[in-house]
């Protein structure tokens, strides 16, 4: 949607900085637009989200320890309330600090992020007590859920408008990269070191990754701050200052493509965590002799980096919001194959299929809001639809096992997640069908 653009002056901006919706993203789309230190910046962002992706993994690798290892007292079911603290706090983390990268600007945000979740990472390995662990998960998964927004805000405007779909959800592929690396490196480290060792990883972030980032990572002060006119579809005040916050998102012309978004986020966060959760207990319930619970993870994660990759040549080619479309009927139809109690083959085959679609689609619609939103609303929308998804990461789990003990069997837990991945295309159908009526009611006003 095209709004007049602010017709304010530009002020100059300070060394280091770059006006948000003035970078690479808004220019041509040739080498001279994507610049080395762009392509620093893209990569330090992209190992930011690795170690997010491991943090987010690491403690579904140590819960049995915790339990079985320590003498907290952890029981299966304290044990998963222990666990959904990291996703409350990324709940919160995500709304406000997508909010704050619009107002502060994407490097201080990223970087404080980054160092409250490998500070608080850390100090994991020190709990004396489960309260005090949850604790520090909740402090940690603050900086987490604020982290992904602000980092993908960034690199939006880093990019070349061409590239920028695909770049953001290549980004997103960072998730299931180091979940896979949580859930190797356990292996080794956890018996020969017990494990603390997990938590102390998170050290390489605090002494490389964010050293990396202070050095590439450029600023982007928002049109508020710079007076610079935002990009297309930015709606200017004629003073040169955009409005910026949840109250501009939740009005029009926003509000209805915000809400659709953030409920489609919550559905598809519900399969992704609900599989990353269950599907390990899930299997071995269902009778099959699979290996161990790490098997079932590398499965579902190796879908999630291929549906990394394949998703974002596909949105590009066709477009993120027809590819999502596609990607979640995917996961839809993988999932309910399973139900019918396959072959071991094809189990495998539709866990990676599941990882394919749940983990694309939601790369694919990160990618979708990065793009539909103006650069002064950027880091708050997509705050706002990652904030409002987390519901769905902290319900999964606890949905899963309500189910199981209920007595619905192992196939209720399928069928629910493989509903969530429905409903998913079927909200992003209808955000394509208004973005689709939008495009050509403005062709023809024009």
């Amino acid at each position: 949607m095209n709004h007049t653009p602010s017709a304010a002056v530009p002020q100059r901006p300070s060394a280091g900085t770059i006006p948000a919706g003035t970078g690479p993203g808004t220019a041509g789309s040739g080498p001279a637009a994507f610049p080395r230190r762009s392509v620093m910046a893209v990569l330090v962002c992209w190992l930011l989200v690795v170690f997010d992706g491991y943090d987010l993994i690491v403690y579904g690798t140590v819960q049995g320890s915790l339990i079985n290892d320590t003498d907290w007292g952890l029981t299966k079911a304290t044990a998963g309330t222990v666990g959904s603290m990291a996703f409350i706090g990324m709940m919160i983390g995500a709304i406000f600090a997508g909010r704050m990268s619009d107002s502060w600007g994407r490097r201080r945000t990223i970087l404080g992020c980054a160092v409250v979740f490998s500070v608080f990472t850390i100090l994991c390995a020190f709990a004396p007590n489960a309260p005090v662990f949850g604790g520090l998960r909740l402090l940690a998964g603050i900086g987490l859920g604020g982290l992904v927004p602000s980092a993908n805000a960034l690199v939006a405007e880093l990019v070349p408008a061409k590239w920028r779909s695909t770049i953001a959800t290549l980004m997103m592929s960072g998730v299931p990269i180091g979940g896979s690396i949580a859930a190797l490196v356990g292996i080794p480290l956890i018996p020969a070191f017990g494990w603390p060792i997990m938590f102390l990883v998170a050290v390489l972030a605090l002494v490389v990754v964010i050293p990396l980032g202070l050095r590439y990572l450029p600023e982007t002060l928002p049109p508020a701050v710079t007076g610079v006119a935002g990009e297309t579809g930015t709606a200017g005040n004629g003073a040169g200052k955009e409005p910026v916050g949840f109250g501009s998102l939740l009005r029009a012309p926003f509000i209805g493509m915000s809400v659709l978004y953030a409920i489609a986020t919550l559905v598809t966060l519900f399969a992704w965590y609900g599989l990353g959760t269950w599907l390990p207990n899930l299997m071995q319930l269902a009778g099959y002799n699979l290996g161990s619970a790490l098997t079932f993870a590398l499965a579902l994660n190796l879908g999630a980096v291929a549906g990394s990759v394949i998703t974002a040549w596909a949105g590009t080619r066709f477009g993120p919001i027809p590819t999502a479309i596609a990607a979640a009927a995917v996961a839809a139809a993988g999932l309910l194959v399973l139900v019918t109690g396959p072959p071991v083959a094809v189990v495998y085959l539709m866990l990676v299929l599941a990882g394919v679609g749940t983990h694309g689609t939601q790369c694919l619609i990160i990618a979708a809001v990065a793009s539909h939103y103006p650069a002064h609303l950027r880091g708050t929308a997509l705050g706002w639809a990652l904030g409002v998804g987390r519901i769905g990461a902290v319900a999964a789990p606890q949905v899963g096992g309500l189910l199981l003990a209920a007595g619905l069997g192992v196939n209720s837990n399928f069928l629910a997640f493989a509903g969530a991945a429905a409903a998913a295309a079927v909200l992003l159908g209808i955000i394509g069908t208004k973005i689709a009526s939008t495009t050509k009611a403005v062709g023809v006003s024009q």
